[in-house]
Formats: C-alpha cells, sequence, structure tokens
C-alpha cells in the first residue's frame, strides 16, 4: 500500500509540474544608449559611426545608405521595450537620424 500510494504521488507530482509554462526573457537586437547616440555629429563616416554604435542590425542591399539599428526586449512572453533608430547616409556621411531616440541637443 505504502509503495503505491508514493507512486501515485509521485506520478500526480511528475503531471502537475509538467503543466506550468515558463517564458524565458528575450532580448533582441542592438542595444543604442543615449550617451552612444550623443557621440554622433552630422558629417562622420560611416567608419565612425559602426564605431560609436556598432554593426547596425538591418542594411538592406538596395539602400546602402540607410542603416537601421532594432532592440526589443519581452519578458515572460510580451513585449516590455522596442526602439528603433535609423541612420541615413549621403556620400558616405552621416547626414540624419530618425526613430524613437535621437541625440541630445548641443551644448
Amino acid at each position: 500500500m505504502g509503495k503505491l500510494l508514493i507512486t501515485l504521488l509521485l506520478s500526480a507530482t511528475l503531471t502537475l509540474s509538467g503543466c506550468v509554462v515558463h517564458k524565458i526573457d528575450i532580448q533582441q537586437g542592438n542595444v543604442v544608449s543615449q550617451e552612444m547616440l550623443d557621440k554622433l555629429k552630422p558629417g562622420m563616416s560611416k567608419r565612425q559611426v559602426r564605431y560609436a554604435l556598432g554593426t547596425p542590425l538591418i542594411t538592406d542591399t538596395f539602400h546602402q545608405d540607410r542603416w537601421d539599428y532594432v532592440y526589443s526586449l519581452s519578458e515572460g512572453g510580451k513585449l516590455k521595450e522596442k526602439r528603433r533608430v535609423s541612420l541615413f547616409f549621403e556620400e558616405e556621411k552621416l547626414s540624419r537620424i530618425e526613430g524613437d531616440m535621437r541625440p541630445s541637443a548641443s551644448e
């Protein structure tokens, strides 16, 4: 009788523990801080921008004058944070910045 009870309890415990769904936190993309963006200045070369921000997440073969830095964070299966910064170049020099974050105003 004791072995049967232990077996039933163990089976119930294993069955119930299998029902718990754990969703992991997922961080994707480029982490771009305000401090990093503040280093950007119009006229910087692509090499200088890459040094300041790292390699962009998205570079389009057909639009090589645009770089996109995208970041998202999901916690427990729900989107908690999403940011996008797009950089545009003219003649290989940084011309403008668009997106959710921008460099702080110069002093």
